[in-house]
């Protein structure tokens, strides 16, 4: 049987900022220039106040895992070899929350509030996505 491929992201215009700065390993945001703060996923205006005065700046990459579950069958024939991982709703130091998976830790060991940090894994096709790791 031959190898399926991973499906790689395909970016809308207001989410190819993000990928971009993946694509050199750091973690970006939109950010309102009026009330400063992030969100999460990406939009033109800013969901806290309205403002269209945005701007893409770097984040941390450090937060916490707010909530998770652990997959256990197979749903697209890539992830097979993966059985069980991980996907969690990371909240971020700087508020947003993002839904990535949490790599380097066994899934029975997943817990909520667990510390982690941002880690990068490089795509065949050129993207990298952001995934977390156990600060």
């Amino acid at each position: 049987m031959a190898e399926v491929s991973k499906p790689e992201p395909r970016p809308a215009p207001e989410s190819m900022p993000y990928w971009e700065a993946a694509k050199q390993h750091r973690l970006e945001l939109p950010q309102c220039e009026d009330c400063s703060q992030h969100w999460f996923p990406p939009s033109r205006t800013c969901p806290h106040c309205l403002s269209a005065n945005v701007k893409w700046s770097q984040v941390s990459g450090r937060g916490k895992v707010f909530s998770f579950v652990i997959f256990d069958r197979v749903y697209h024939p890539a992830f097979e070899q993966d059985v069980p991982y991980a996907v969690a709703l990371i909240e971020l130091e700087e508020g947003p929350r993002l839904l990535s998976n949490v790599v380097g830790v066994a899934p029975t060991d997943m817990r909520c509030e667990m510390k982690v940090r941002v880690v990068f894994e490089d795509m065949p096709g050129g993207a990298s996505l952001p995934k977390f790791t156990p600060a």
